[in-house]
């Protein structure tokens, strides 16, 4: 699933392109499988405490139950870039938006707690499936002088995902006067929390019908004439249109199908720019963003604020989560994505060990001091902040773009999948690290925070104004 390769002389020709507005429109439309992204894997938040209570389940059990999607997640990161090779980009969507449907529908009725997490093992295959057919269909549809701004849709679907199932689960939660429990209309609040996801499915699904194939996929395929027809939508009609399909044509002939064999190559197991997407993935994960997502109500919860608060400041920080994400897309291909890291990694260094210092106090009739409280609600919005102007844009556009022609499906199956492994790891500690210390758990984040900065420094290279067939 590689994007489509572009001569040296593509980021003039395609820098006014003339369907700029048709290209946003298919990206926006593409990137709604990162809004589902973002809603299925923050929905849960409003649903933990309630879970533990339905199921009468400990810590240790919780945290599987909230964090067995990722496995799935996992799976299908790895598997995307192959069946969209094999069926093409606008069918793997539409899979997943079934696979999105059938998991809010079964998240929403569960027989027990084996079905839920059953269901959500479901759904996170769809929302793996969508971590890479997003950002690989985006670049491969964006003219190069657009590609990191469009590239950014994909985060900025996913942070609007999270903060609208924030809304969502506030406003459920009024419904049933603030109990996660209270019944609405025969069911339990939590239950419509987790199905009102089937409306944003199905509207995936719809819009996959309303956008073209990938103009490289329907070439691999001997579609020529169709693809030429898309290319014309997508970069306007003064493009030599044969000169463009010979020239994806020719890159294809230089590659071949990306397989997990081609990854591998130096004594450390894979190639080392492999390497760095997966640094690059894991650092994303280790500093604990997700936790602020999947536990939040139940983290203010644990140090005093009334459940409606911490629900209140769950989409708070959520709505700070797409501050972020705008600045960053004005910046990454004005700046470029690696001082974005940088900025973000210091950043959000401070604000955790603010966070971390702020749960170190003893609780005082089951609260935070008054201080110690307002810093850690304040470290925590900033935390978020720096994270999404900088290292949830930048690590997206970087997995789109850095790796080589030959090996990107590959690699960025590979590195998504890090990062769900990496995503799991903090999502099903976090409840039994918490018990055991929270200020110590967020100084272990600290560090990951302070380690990504010399990962950076030295093994990340700029890729901003870069053809996709310059990476190597």
């Amino acid at each position: 699933m590689t994007s489509t390769a572009r001569g040296p002389e593509s980021g003039s020709r395609d820098a006014h392109p003339d369907h700029l507005g048709h290209v946003i429109f298919i990206t926006a439309a593409a990137a709604m499988g990162g809004f589902l992204f973002g809603y299925d894997s923050s929905v849960i938040n409003g649903a933990v405490e309630a879970i533990r209570d339905r199921y009468d389940i400990g810590s240790g059990t919780l945290a599987q139950v909230i964090a067995i999607a990722l496995i799935g997640c996992a799976i299908g990161a790895a598997t995307a870039g192959r069946i969209a090779d094999r069926i093409g980009r606008i069918r793997c969507m539409q899979i997943a938006s079934v696979l999105f449907t059938i998991s809010a529908v079964g998240s929403a009725l569960p027989f027990a707690l084996w079905d839920l997490a059953m269901w959500r093992i479901i759904g996170g295959f769809a929302i793996g499936m969508a971590s890479v057919i997003g950002p690989a269909y985006i670049a491969e549809v964006s003219p190069p002088a657009y590609r990191g701004r469009l590239g950014s849709f994909q985060q900025a679907a996913i942070v609007i995902g999270i903060a609208i199932s924030q809304l969502v689960n506030y406003g459920i939660l009024q419904i049933a006067d603030g109990d996660q429990r209270g019944e609405i209309g025969g069911l339990e609040a939590w239950q419509w929390m987790l199905g009102v996801m089937v409306v944003p499915a199905i509207l995936y699904g719809l819009l996959s019908f309303a956008i073209p194939e990938s103009p490289r996929f329907l070439i691999s395929v001997g579609k020529k004439d169709r693809a030429r027809k898309i290319l014309e939508e997508v970069e306007g009609k003064n493009v030599d249109l044969d000169a463009r399909v010979n020239e994806i044509e020719t890159a294809m002939h230089r590659e071949h199908k990306s397989k997990f064999s081609d990854l591998l190559g130096s004594r450390f197991g894979f190639l080392p720019i492999v390497w760095v997407g997966i640094g690059l993935s894991v650092f994303q994960q280790l500093v604990g963003i997700n936790v602020a997502f999947y536990y939040s109500a139940t983290l203010w919860q644990s140090v005093g604020i009334d459940p409606t608060d911490s629900f209140f400041y769950s989409f708070t920080t959520s709505i700070i989560n797409i501050i972020g994400t705008v600045i960053a897309m004005i910046l990454v291909d004005r700046v470029g994505r690696r001082p974005l890291a940088l900025v973000g990694s210091v950043g959000m260094a401070v604000a955790l060990a603010f966070e971390a210092w702020a749960f170190s106090a003893d609780l005082v009739d089951g609260k935070l001091p008054n201080t110690e409280g307002t810093v850690a609600l304040i470290a925590a919005h900033v935390f978020v902040l720096f994270f999404a102007l900088s290292w949830g844009v930048v690590v997206w556009v970087f997995l789109g773009e850095m790796f080589p022609n030959r090996i990107r499906a590959a690699a960025l199956g590979v590195a998504a999948s890090a990062q769900w492994i990496a995503n799991w790891a903090i999502t099903a500690s976090f409840p039994s690290l918490a018990d055991w210390n929270l200020s110590g758990t967020y100084i272990i984040y600290t560090c990951f925070a302070v380690l990504s900065i010399p990962f950076v420094l030295k093994f990340v290279k700029e890729t901003k104004g870069k053809a996709l067939e310059e990476m190597g």
